[in-house]
Parts: C-alpha cells; structure tokens; sequence
C-alpha cells in the first residue's frame, strides 16, 4: 500500500484536508495516510523521516518556521525520501508580496482567544435562555427577541449567538402578558418577530405531522393563528422601540442581517436626547 506522511508543527488538519482532497483523484489506489502534529523538535522530526523512509512514503509538510522546514527538508533528502513543502512556497510568496517578514509562530489559527470565548459564553448564555425559560436573566442579554411560536426565535437566537451575542428569546401566547422582567430590558436591544397567517399555517402543519398530532389541532388553525398574531401585533404596538420583521419565507441568516444592520445604525447614531 503507498503511503503518505503528513508533518505539521500545529494541528495538521489543513495539510490533511488538502492531502486527502488531492487523493480523491486518484480512485483506484489505497493509500495509507499518517499525520504527525506538533512537530517541532529535530529528534521528533528525524524518527519521522526515518518511519516514512520505511514506509516509501512521500512526506508533505507545513512548517511555519522556515528554519525546520529546511531542516526537515535536509532529512528527507539524506535518506532519499520524496518530499512537498506545502506551506514553504506561499510563505515566500506573501513575504514579498506584503513587504514583511511572517512570525513564525506556528498554530495561529488554532489559537484560543479572546473572542473565542465569547462565542462559547454567548452560546451557553443562549441555550440556557431559551423560549423565556429565564425571564430573571433577560437584562443581561445582549439582544432579546420576541414572537410566537415558530416564528424562528431559538435558530435565529442561536445563529446570532455564534456570532458573540448573548440572546434571550420570549415566547407570545394568546392572552398572556409578556414577562415582567422584559420591561427592564433596554428597549433597543429587543426585537419583535411576525410571519404571514398562511406561512405560519403551513409550517405548523408540518410540525404537527411531524410529532403525529391531529392536524385539526387549533395550534394550526388559520383563526387561532391569526389571533395570536393580531395579539401579537398589539405587544408590539405597546413597544413602538423595538424594531418589528417580518420572518415569510425569509433564511435566518437575513433576518439576523437586518437585527445586526439595526444594531449598527442605532450605535452610530448614539443616544437620543
């Protein structure tokens, strides 16, 4: 079987990816493909080559340090193994394209930061807020978003939360006011949610075949659901601060553009006397 030894001074998932894509072409061969991660010592390196050496194996690599590539080069060459730089060539490329010497550093975009965190903490904070579950934690919310059922409030909270907000969604139910927590919330970080009556029949139609209940159900009745909706309709008017969009036949990612494109208009303009 041939063999292919992928070196990485990070995690090698890009060379690995890359490697495995190339092999994809060449549909009748098996080829066993080994990768090393976080090599960066020379012993490290010279029991590698002496295996792929073994092995027959082609070598690719992706060093960042240019000083390991050339090292790691010189053993391949020395025990006559083949080998592909596949960091080497663009890194030469970039540093005269941009005038300026690249760090070195190897696994900088695997780094764990700052923002990363964030994310991870947005999530959390989104998950365990979800359908109004924690009405307590709603003023620590970064955006909250309001609206009936399904009217898309945990996948659009949930997208926006791997963007780095911490979102709090509440449910309106017929004839039930909304959470008196909700008045403590800044008003321009609160979003209104509605949707067409014949689009929401539809899809909690579905919903309900889904989960094999009755489709006379008056969760899907055209009546009931325009009354939610007007009743919705009047919350909203009440707030007349919080941005209403309508979700019909609309992808979670344009209605997160447009919360985030109201989020940024409101941020420059700053503070209404």
């Amino acid at each position: 079987m041939k063999a292919v030894v992928v070196i990485s001074d990070a995690t090698g998932e890009t060379a690995e990816k890359v490697v495995r894509a190339a092999l994809l072409q060449f549909k009748e061969i098996t080829c066993d493909v080994r990768v090393y991660s976080r090599v960066r010592l020379e012993s490290e390196m010279e029991q590698i080559v002496e295996k792929a050496a073994e092995l027959r194996a082609l070598v690719v690599y992706t060093l960042v340090n240019a000083a390991h590539r050339e090292l790691l080069w010189g053993l391949c060459d020395r025990v006559n193994v083949d080998a592909i730089d596949l960091i080497g060539g663009l890194m030469g490329k970039l540093t005269a394209h941009l005038g300026q010497q690249p760090s070195g550093v190897p696994g900088l975009l695997h780094a764990v930061g700052e923002d990363y965190f964030r994310r991870i903490e947005a999530v959390e904070f989104t998950v365990k807020n979800d359908d109004g579950t924690e009405p307590r934690n709603l003023p620590k919310a970064d955006l909250v978003v309001v609206g009936i059922s399904r009217t898309s409030k945990t996948p659009l909270s949930t997208y926006l939360a791997q963007k780095g907000y911490r979102v709090a969604n509440i449910p309106i139910v017929l004839g039930i006011e909304p959470p008196a927590e909700l008045a403590q919330v800044d008003p321009m970080r609160v979003y209104g949610l509605t949707i067409q009556p014949d689009a929401l029949v539809k899809i909690r139609q579905a919903r309900l075949a889904h989960l094999g209940m009755p489709a006379d159900s008056s969760y899907a009745m055209r009546d009931h659901i325009q009354r939610e909706i007007a009743y919705a309709q009047e919350v909203f008017r009440k707030h007349p601060d919080w941005p209403v969009i309508d979700v019909t036949a609309r992808a979670i990612e344009e209605t997160a553009a447009d919360i985030l494109r109201i989020m940024r208009q409101r941020a420059s303009s700053g503070p209404t006397a």
